[in-house]
């Protein structure tokens, strides 16, 4: 631990932004399994509003600075892709 009280200090704000990432990266990573999941189980409706909430998932974390904006782009493109692929089919 710290000496220094100011570090002492950045080592909590850390420590509770490192939990508040974490519990966002898991949020957003079961958004998309869900959406996954409905997509196996064709049901066309379920699956689009899942992926809705996804994406804001996805959104909400790039806009908190948890994921580069392209890399929140590409998540949410290939998604959406894969979403309109097994609507085609189904």
């Amino acid at each position: 631990m710290a000496n220094i009280k100011s570090a002492k200090k950045r080592v909590l704000q850390t420590a509770k932004r490192q939990l508040r990432n974490q519990a966002r990266r898991s949020s957003v990573k079961t958004a998309v399994k869900k959406v996954v999941i409905a997509m196996e189980s064709s049901n066309v409706e379920t699956t689009k509003s899942l992926l809705v909430a996804a994406e804001s998932r996805i959104a909400r974390a790039k806009g908190k600075g948890l994921m580069h904006r392209n890399t929140a782009a590409r998540k949410i493109g290939r998604l959406a892709k894969k979403v309109a692929a097994a609507a085609r089919t189904a």
